[in-house]
């Protein structure tokens, strides 16, 4: 596993201009961050002018004598980051305002008059910004959608994701573009190998409608397997530098909250032109492979295909044929099984980790309204997709690091994980010594197999949940870069995306850059860098959405149990109180440190993970089992309070509590 190395911070010269993503914190101070440098340029509030946090700027280099850091002025706006809003109208002779909800968006939107006939005072609008010059004094935008206060959920919803960055309708020539999309097939198919007789199926989720992968199989006359990964061929369809490409760009991901996806193409090509729906042909990029009995790969093809689905799956009905030997197709179902398990072992003998944390997966009602809980698990059925998809992104990304053209490597996006920070690991190994788990942080390997250790010993534990979220974030963030430094977390020296073209723009791009290969002519994407920067960037944008569209619902789901009890476990701890999630519904709260006055003064311990008592020494620490009443259920904030409810024999009477402590002073 290589290191990554810091890069040089270069100092520039005043006047030094650059193309930056600004964010603008609470206090209002800007800051520019710039591919290839390391330290941010420092934006004051009066050097802004109109850009908002997440837009793209030309910032200018300035001297500056109250800071070290290097300061700058914006001097032009490339790109405003968000043009859909929700707000509330006001109302004008002639013409209207919205005022949006966004705090960050510090500007009201202009509704020209004939846009504004409709619009009541008050309303609560969707809107997109049509026009935003520098010279303007506010943007002008047109009304999208009037939403109705009995769809509070959904306007939530919509928020979060608007907040996050992400766009909720698709532009009208992207639209328009999709409906267009043509493939000679019959050309095509004499261009590609021809997969349509190879027993094909796809295994996943009952509501899922892309199919973007599928999976083959047959026995070889050698009684050795041959095994394929098949691809929507989605860069077929959607070339470089069309209005989809761009859209596609920007939106770099779908988005999953708990009622809805955000996809990142229109559902004409997602769900049907290239989702590989049973029964039909389609265009793919496919991995085939020949795999023994022991699960070794003894051979690979990378390469453009067409293939036909027989049957659609869910996974629900593949683990039913594991655990039955029994039901359709369920011989080829039972050796996948058997190789997948394999190929699981094989990658945790080689250092991968097994961290697996549970999925909450909220019920719905017709309105959205979440009226039960299930917590999702990764069984086997999953497993046996997860490991045939590492198999065919670890093949590809290593196939492409070894074509040279002219002796020069070809530039592509790889998905690295870096090894953990041992300043992080060296603290949780403390941490996790007092449930009983030892960690030997003497090498790489022998962390991975501590950890994984401390999963299977954990297993039946309240604490496990607690255990595996503090051992990621001793982690470093996965990432998309041109640098290969292989993926700490699975134990792969080359890794990328490739499985999933119809959700994540990085693996279009590495089917470009595939193609290019494979004909022996390179394509240079320019400023791949700076695109896989991006794509990391929302990626992490789209994992935020998708926690406070959960947060949301747990809200709203735990709303009906305010004044009952339940029991929990610490699942954080802070200088304010702590965070306890409900066993039973797997729902997070805050205990604040006034619930805990009344029994003592609390310190937070970062050492401990605690809180602990200034006068009884108690400890409040993350992984303890306690009892919790629901008090408040605040959806705006999307937050849950709870307070402790302590039982009389958890207090020793020979430690003096706070109030005797302080009687026995004065």
């Amino acid at each position: 596993m290589k290191k990554t190395k810091p890069k040089k911070i270069t100092r520039t010269n005043y006047g030094a201009t650059y193309i930056g993503k600004l964010d603008i914190s609470k206090n209002g101070m800007g800051y520019v961050t710039v591919i290839g440098r390391d330290i941010d340029i420092v934006i004051k509030r009066d050097n802004l002018r109109s850009a908002m946090s997440g837009d793209t700027v030309e910032v200018q280099l300035i001297e500056s004598k109250k800071t070290k850091r290097e300061e700058g002025t914006i001097t032009k706006i490339v790109k405003h980051s968000q043009t859909e809003l929700i707000g509330t109208v006001q109302l004008n002779t002639g013409f209207a305002f919205v005022i949006p909800d966004n705090e960050q968006f510090t500007k009201d939107v202009f509704i020209a008059e004939r846009d504004s006939k409709p619009l009541k005072n008050g309303d609560r609008v969707l809107i997109r910004i049509t026009d935003w010059s520098e010279k303007m004094k506010n943007p002008q935008g047109i009304v999208l959608e009037i939403l109705t206060a009995d769809k509070a959920n959904d306007i939530a919803m919509k928020e979060i994701l608007l907040q996050a960055g992400f766009s909720l309708q698709f532009p009208t020539e992207v639209i328009e573009e999709s409906k267009h999309l043509v493939s000679d097939f019959e050309a095509e198919c004499k261009k590609r190998k021809d997969l349509r007789n190879l027993y094909t199926i796809t295994i996943d989720p009952y509501d899922a409608k892309d199919f973007d992968d599928a999976i083959s199989f047959r026995i070889l006359e050698n009684k050795n397997y041959e095994i394929g990964v098949h691809i929507a061929d989605v860069a077929h369809y959607v070339q470089p530098d069309t209005a989809l490409d761009k859209e596609a760009f920007n939106r770099a991901t779908s988005v999953y909250l708990p009622d809805r996806v955000l996809p990142m193409l229109p559902e004409t090509i997602s769900n049907e032109l290239c989702s590989l729906r049973p029964h039909e042909d389609k265009l793919t990029f496919s991995v085939l492979f020949e795999i023994n009995q022991k699960a070794e790969v003894i051979s690979s093809w990378i390469g453009k295909t067409i293939t036909h689905s027989n049957y659609r799956f869910t996974y629900e009905e593949v683990q039913d044929i594991i655990e039955s030997g029994k039901g359709e197709h369920a011989k080829e179902i039972l050796i996948l099984h058997g190789i997948s398990q394999k190929l699981r072992k094989n990658k945790f003998d080689q250092g991968a980790i097994n961290f697996s944390s549970e999925e909450v997966k909220f019920i719905l009602d017709e309105n959205g309204i979440p009226i039960d809980v299930m917590v999702k698990q990764s069984k086997e059925s999953h497993q046996l997709i997860e490991e045939l998809m590492l198999m065919a992104n670890r093949t590809v990304s290593e196939f492409a690091s070894k074509f040279r053209k002219n002796k020069k490597p070809v530039l592509f996006p790889y998905r690295v994980h870096d090894s953990p920070d041992i300043k992080k690991l060296k603290s949780f190994a403390q941490f996790a010594a007092r449930f009983g788990h030892k960690f030997d942080l003497s090498s790489p390997e022998s962390i991975a197999r501590s950890f994984n250790k401390m999963i299977i010993d954990s297993a039946d534990d309240p604490e496990q949940e607690i255990l595996h979220t503090l051992g990621i974030r001793t982690m470093a963030k996965a990432i998309y870069t041109t640098e290969n430094i292989g993926h700490y977390g699975l134990g792969f020296e080359f890794y990328s995306h490739f499985t999933s073209p119809i959700r994540r723009y990085p693996d279009v791009l590495s089917h470009r850059i595939l193609l290019g290969i494979l004909e022996n002519k390179p394509v240079h994407i320019e400023n791949l860098e700076a695109l896989c920067v991006h794509c990391s960037d929302k990626e992490r944008k789209a994992m935020e959405a998708e926690r406070d569209g959960n947060k949301y619902k747990q809200v709203e789901f735990m709303q009906k149990f305010i004044g009952d009890d339940f029991d929990a476990v610490i699942s954080g701890v802070s200088a304010y109180g702590c965070w306890a999630q409900t066993l039973l519904h797997k729902c997070e709260g805050f205990v604040s440190l006034t619930n805990l006055s009344e029994i003592d003064d609390f310190e937070f311990s970062e050492e401990d993970y605690a809180l602990v008592g200034r006068y009884t020494k108690m400890k409040f620490q993350i992984g303890q089992a306690i009892r919790v009443k629901i008090v408040s259920a605040n959806l705006s904030k999307r937050q849950l309070d709870y307070d402790l409810i302590l039982p009389d024999k958890k207090l020793n009477p020979s430690t003096p509590t706070k109030n005797k402590k302080r009687t026995t002073k004065r």
